[in-house]
């Protein structure tokens, strides 16, 4: 028992080295987007933090998701944020499983690449779009009588590129539109397209509904503020999605570097691929634009550097 064991914490760890090599080649080679896509990250929360000093707080506006859905109270507002947080984390820990599971369809670099370019475009038509309108927040702590409704004008410019946890948790003005709703529905889109499990892509998708009606609920958000999120940004990602290069499946063929003898290709292939090696026939293939190699050492780089 303790050899198979042995054994199997041996394989487990040749494949963590393997692919963390191989990411840390393709982190090298798209570190630009990575890096953009963060930077632009701290832009939307910059925003999203400055529009607090321009909120006015007022009567809430009339909705029709207000009168259709039961008010949950600022007791129970903490449901909408559980929601939210386990579809992160499960979309954050899906994309990290290649360096686990020995099946794998994706690359993690390529999927964060291509998941930051939603969320920039995305981010980016929010920006506009609360800035163009400012509406009274129906939150809470946005309401008339809250200290948190009005944001004090910053002591020295330093002060405004400076974002707080409590900013991030207290913020008001930036309603139009949602961007749970942005996060949420990026991440499930994406594993809608590379996961593999049918039954989680449903579950996905209905708590994504749930979500929506949740922040309603918790008066988070007026209705507008969710609907307009659920059509731009699907619209966002399909016709971004057909902008960029299609990723590499790599369930289908290894497009990554093997060595040059028989046997350490085939268990370079075993341990960043997934593939269980039982065929005595295995040639390694790969497609490289559009051109076919029996040897898999050309076009690496051109083939996973597509973001």
């Amino acid at each position: 028992m303790s050899l198979y064991i042995g054994r199997e914490a041996s394989k487990l760890w040749k494949r963590l080295c393997a692919e963390f090599t191989t990411e840390i080649i393709l982190l090298l080679e798209n570190w630009k987007y990575i890096f953009g896509g963060l930077i632009f990250q701290y832009i939307h929360g910059l925003a999203a933090h400055s529009i607090h000093y321009f909120h006015r707080p007022g009567p809430v506006l009339q909705d029709v998701g207000f009168y259709l859905l039961p008010e949950l109270g600022l007791e129970n507002a903490y449901i909408s944020e559980t929601v939210f947080t386990s579809i992160f984390l499960s979309f954050v820990l899906w994309t990290f499983h290649p360096f686990i599971w020995k099946t794998k369809k994706i690359y993690t670099v390529l999927v964060w690449c291509r998941v930051l370019v939603f969320l920039c475009a995305c981010q980016f038509l929010r920006i506009i779009t609360f800035y163009s309108t400012q509406l009274p927040g129906p939150n809470y702590h946005c309401r008339e009588g809250s200290k948190f409704a009005r944001l004090p004008r910053p002591d020295n410019i330093l002060e405004a590129f400076i974002i707080v946890p409590r900013g991030v948790l207290y913020g008001c003005g930036d309603l139009i539109f949602s961007s749970h709703m942005i996060f949420s529905l990026v991440f499930v889109r994406t594993y809608q397209k590379y996961g593999t499990r049918r039954f989680i892509k449903q579950c996905a998708w209905l708590l994504v509904v749930v979500q929506s009606l949740l922040i309603v609920a918790s008066r988070k958000h007026y209705t507008v503020d969710v609907v307009v999120a659920w059509y731009t940004v699907n619209l966002v990602v399909f016709f971004v999605d057909k902008k960029l290069p299609e990723l590499p499946d790599r369930s289908a063929a290894t497009l990554l570097p093997v060595s040059k003898d028989s046997k350490g290709k085939e268990e370079n292939h075993k341990l960043l691929n997934g593939n269980s090696g039982e065929s005595n026939d295995w040639r390694l293939r790969s497609q490289v634009n559009g051109k076919t190699t029996d040897d898999g050492t050309n076009g690496h780089v051109e083939a996973v550097n597509g973001v």
